[in-house]
């Protein structure tokens, strides 16, 4: 038996272990978050909810695709938090990935607005969610964003993260969840699923009606999905229950 011990692997620099996914994270949620939001902004004829489900799904899968193997291409602060708890994030990358997450919604936000028509920015607030909420609708609005955002969340983690069910095809995986769950749910609560993408549009359009709903709905799913898969879904290595 060979008993010559293997080298290990090289240690990444400071900056690509650090920095570098940060700036992902950044950039990443600014273009996922200033296209979606331009689609809401333009005038979709006769597409209906076709037009934004479609750009959400196509940015984030093309995002996640391309910046995915520097900072696991999340974009999401519902998502950092899950695969946190699953082990697939360090501790201390969470806060700065969730700052960087944040400034990048506003970033994207801002970009929307200075090249959309004031007054399409305008009567769509933004691209800002729950202006026009109904204080009596709001258990229903909060009721699909945990929902939704579970579904998103449960792809994620059992796509991307956990190591018996990981496919190449996750970007894609999770492109398709997000326009399946704007097409179904973009009429109940629009299905935001990301409080980034809720956080930016409302800072620039200053549009902060049951704001908190879209924080707490992906959050309280992140908890419920981390908890799934680290007890019962998750292979060996990620479970902590019956291994």
């Amino acid at each position: 038996m060979d008993t010559q011990a293997k080298p290990s692997a090289p240690r990444l620099p400071r900056y690509e272990r650090h920095v570098q996914p940060c700036l992902a994270e950044l950039l990443g949620t600014a273009l996922f978050i200033f296209t979606g939001c331009l689609a809401v902004l333009d005038e979709p004829g006769g597409t209906g909810r076709l037009q934004p489900a479609l750009a959400h799904g196509l940015a984030l899968a093309a995002t996640v695709a391309v910046l995915g193997d520097i900072s696991g291409g999340h974009f999401n602060p519902a998502v950092s938090l899950a695969v946190w708890l699953l082990g697939g994030l360090h501790v201390t990358l969470l806060i700065p990935y969730w700052l960087c997450q944040l400034c990048g919604g506003v970033i994207g936000a801002g970009l929307a607005k200075a090249v959309a028509p004031s007054e399409r920015f305008g009567n769509a607030s933004g691209g800002a969610l729950g202006g026009s909420t109904a204080r009596e609708q709001l258990p229903a609005v909060l009721g699909a964003e945990i929902v939704l955002s579970s579904f998103l969340l449960l792809v994620v983690c059992m796509g991307a993260v956990n190591g018996r069910t990981r496919t190449p095809l996750a970007p894609l995986c999770i492109g398709l969840t997000v326009t399946a769950a704007i097409l179904a749910g973009g009429g109940v609560s629009g299905a935001c699923m990301n409080p980034a993408r809720a956080f930016g549009p409302a800072l620039v359009a200053n549009c902060w009606n049951h704001h908190w709903v879209y924080w707490v709905g992906p959050l309280l799913a992140a908890l419920l999905v981390g908890g799934l898969v680290r007890l019962l879904l998750g292979d060996q290595a990620t479970r902590l229950l019956l291994k």
